[in-house]
């Protein structure tokens, strides 16, 4: 019993061996590539597959982990190509860089001018402006001082106030009157004004029918108010004066004369500006 298994075994190794010769066979005349055909592809089991799955991975994780190294190894020869490669002025020759010296140094020049002649423009701009400025302010001092003079505007500062009442024993005349105004304008008074009537160039005064007084033809009620701006001493002294117009006043009229410093005198009193009719400006 013991011989004839032997032999059994042995019979199923050779049919087990001839089998496989067979499929070996088979497979080598299918994978014959000048036949013109293709390798027939076996069904696997269920536990080839499986193994054939991680050994998919494993070729898959290799793959990934080769083109990383790969790409690191072609991003450090790029870097390093750079950073040793010479740059674009060392493949320049010496006529090259002699030519772009030269160009810059001429750019160099044509900005420095150029900020020179900016420079001078707004330096230009800059005088025009302060001329403008000041001719302004000069035209707006003319026009403040001629509207002054003229009486066309008010008038504020230092001076005197003459307050004149009523001569108790006679009218005070037009003459007399006129003799103060004169007074004060030699004492340097720059406006003056009686009662509401701004005196100007033209100013003039005269009694009416009644023995008062008219400025400009606006009559003139007593007590007289003389308003006028200037150094308050000098206008106080040429109307106290001995002998002056004060004391003619006291003395020929009898009239109460009182003269008071002021540091604000304000004098609203306008008048309109005349038009010449014959006077004209030198051109």
């Amino acid at each position: 019993m013991a011989r004839r298994g032997r032999r059994n075994e042995r019979r199923g190794t050779r049919n087990t061996v001839s089998d496989l010769k067979a499929r070996n066979e088979t497979e080598r005349r299918n994978d014959d590539t000048a036949t013109g055909s293709f390798p027939q592809v076996r069904k696997r089991g269920k536990g080839k597959k499986r193994l054939d799955g991680t050994a998919g991975f494993r070729v898959r994780a290799s793959s990934t982990i080769l083109i990383t190294l790969m790409c690191a190894l072609l991003g450090f020869g790029y870097m390093t190509q750079i950073n040793s490669g010479p740059s674009a002025y060392e493949t320049m020759s010496e006529d090259e860089l002699v030519r772009l010296i030269n160009e810059t140094s001429t750019q160099a020049q044509n900005l420095e001018q150029r900020k020179n002649q900016l420079s001078q423009q707004l330096s230009s701009l800059k005088a025009a402006a302060d001329q403008r400025e000041q001719a302004q302010r000069i035209a707006n001092q003319n026009k403040e001082t001629s509207g002054i003079i003229s009486g066309s505007l008010p008038a504020q500062g230092k001076g005197v106030i003459v307050t004149i009442g009523k001569g108790a024993d006679k009218d005070i005349d037009a003459s007399t009157m006129f003799t103060l105004i004169e007074e004060l304008r030699n004492a340097g008074a720059e406006v003056i004004s009686i009662n509401d009537v701004r005196v100007v160039t033209s100013t003039s005064i005269w009694a009416d029918e009644d023995g008062g007084l008219e400025c400009d033809g606006i009559p003139l009620g007593t007590p007289y108010t003389v308003r006028a701006i200037g150094n308050p001493a000098d206008l106080q002294n040429a109307v106290n004066i001995a002998g002056g117009v004060g004391s003619r006043l006291k003395v020929m009229y009898g009239a109460r004369v009182t003269v008071k410093q002021s540091d604000n005198v304000e004098i609203n009193a306008t008048r309109e500006p005349s038009t010449n009719k014959y006077a004209k400006t030198v051109e």
